[in-house]
């Protein structure tokens, strides 16, 4: 558990493309005015604008998506601010209130009723294998993922873990995860849920042909390695908000980024085991 803050100045990432998050941007800009609460809003794309504003903010507040809370993300991975997550829409994983309860947990948290968790982020790179290019490296906070582009053709990749070669995979893919990421593409490919207060790398592979390893759990401590032996189109997805193509002798590398992204969690929000359950209830039958 991390040191809950004094909130005295309040940030708003928003989705400019969604009139539900800017109608909420208005109500709580209104409800800081009202209380005296210093503020501002900047779209949650717009990485620069956030990092210099947060540099004195004490809480960033997400109005959006799952998606809006992951590009905000970025932000609050240089500058280490308590992030709040404002759900408009679908139940999601990331956000811990909903739009029509905003005022009342906003009157909770600057009370300080409310605890600050860490989560595990990444840190990736990917590599160009035998060409004169310097490496692209970047941060996620839910996924990567390595697969096949639009062509309905599998890739192979060699896994290792660390100095272990783990498998060399034939199959569409592969998500290598953070905890708060397994409840996304991961779980899908078949991996395992993770409590997202724990600090783990979950593997798993994408429509794997007869692969004996479904998914694998792997220390903060190890550097996850994919090198891509054969693909005729293949790309590299960072937490599904941006795509980079990779080409036979690329390597993806992937490991825990040092620094943790911090959540606030005001009191009275749903347990995540109780958020799992209502997610698993809601899903098509």
């Amino acid at each position: 558990m991390s040191e809950r803050p004094a909130i005295r100045r309040i940030g708003f990432a928003y989705n400019p493309t969604s009139e539900a998050a800017l109608e909420l941007r208005e109500r709580v800009s209104g409800w800081c005015d009202v209380r005296g609460f210093a503020h501002w809003a900047a779209p949650a794309g717009a990485t620069a604008d956030l990092v210099a504003a947060l540099e004195d903010t004490d809480l960033l507040v997400v109005l959006g998506g799952d998606g809006t809370l992951l590009l905000a993300a970025q932000a609050v991975a240089i500058v280490s601010v308590p992030i709040l997550g404002v759900n408009l829409g679908k139940v999601g994983f990331l956000s811990q209130v909903e739009a029509d309860e905003v005022e009342a947990v906003l009157e909770r948290v600057v009370r300080g009723e409310f605890r600050v968790e860490a989560r595990m982020a990444l840190r990736g790179a990917i590599h160009p294998g035998g060409r004169r290019a310097e490496s692209w490296r970047f941060m996620a906070l839910n996924d990567v993922v390595v697969a096949r582009g639009a062509l309905a053709r599998v890739v192979r990749l060699q896994v290792s873990i660390g100095r272990s070669h783990l498998a060399t995979f034939i199959a569409d893919g592969l998500v290598v995860s953070s905890p708060t990421g397994s409840t996304g593409y991961s779980f899908s490919a078949g991996g395992p849920v993770v409590d997202p207060s724990s600090r783990n790398l979950i593997v798993t592979p994408i429509a794997g042909y007869l692969s004996a390893i479904r998914s694998v759990v792997v220390s903060p401590r190890r550097v996850v390695r994919i090198e891509v032996l054969q693909a005729h189109e293949a790309l590299v997805s960072i937490d599904g908000r941006e795509d980079r193509s990779v080409v036979s002798g690329d390597v993806v590398s992937v490991a825990a980024l040092e620094r943790s992204i911090r959540f606030v969690v005001p009191d009275g929000a749903m347990p995540f085991w109780d958020l799992v359950r209502r997610k698993v209830e809601l899903l098509p039958s």
